[in-house]
């Protein structure tokens, strides 16, 4: 029978509370990492010389294609056989779960950023370019802005499933939301109470940031209509 008192023990509690922080934390150092890489990886995956194109597609083929707990554990696992530098206390479950999300998310990213760049007509850039700004100035001024406008929808979307995948680091012991709740119903065996406290942290994380990306594209699409 479902224990309501323990469920608002649960879901007003520390330990959940504590675990859907860093599992927020963890996400939003990863889209920030990973989006600022990404602006430079989506724009030389059109570089004109071959090989950083390749490059670049190669880093996105991989990652995009191996399965994100495969990434955890060949970081968590795999590192620390091929350098001993991985052996220290430094790296911890944060920090393996930290770069693996990044890699993937990087990649994921460039695809996204590459595809709102090739958006932007070329004639803007020409235009700029006649009047005298340098690429610099093109890319940061006329280029990028357009491009995240075109972008934000899927960035937000990454964002979202992000703070999802983030659960998958429970493999690694990481303390977030995930793992707290299987901590506690592993010493309590109350399953729908936890499970159930758990869900209203990640859909509460999830509607706000849907508010946010509604906010922020009524914004950015003033004076585009």
């Amino acid at each position: 029978m479902f224990d309501s008192k323990l469920f608002l023990t649960a879901l007003f509690g520390w330990p959940l509370a504590k675990g859907a922080l860093l599992t927020l934390v963890l996400s939003v150092l990863v889209m920030t990492v990973a989006l600022a890489i990404s602006l430079a990886t989506a724009a030389l995956a059109t570089s004109k010389r071959r090989w950083i194109r390749l490059s670049i597609a190669a880093f996105v083929w991989l990652f995009r294609g191996a399965p994100a707990l495969l990434v955890l554990l060949f970081i968590w696992n795999g590192l620390p056989q091929i350098s001993a530098v991985f052996r220290s206390d430094w790296f911890s479950p944060f920090v393996a779960a930290f770069l693996a999300l990044t890699l993937i998310q990087i990649a994921y990213l460039t695809e996204i950023l590459r595809s709102s760049y090739a958006s932007i007509g070329k004639g803007q850039s020409e235009g700029a370019a006649a009047l005298g700004l340098h690429r610099g100035q093109i890319f940061f001024l006329i280029i990028l802005p357009q491009a995240l406008r075109v972008a934000l929808p899927a960035l937000v979307n990454e964002f979202i499933s992000l703070l999802k995948a983030t659960s998958l680091a429970t493999v690694i012991s990481l303390k977030e939301l995930m793992t707290v709740t299987q901590f506690a119903i592993a010493t309590s065996f109350r399953f729908l109470e936890w499970y159930g406290a758990a869900l209203i942290y990640y859909m509460s994380m999830v509607s706000v940031l849907t508010v946010f990306q509604i906010k922020l594209e009524r914004l950015l699409s003033r004076g585009h209509r």
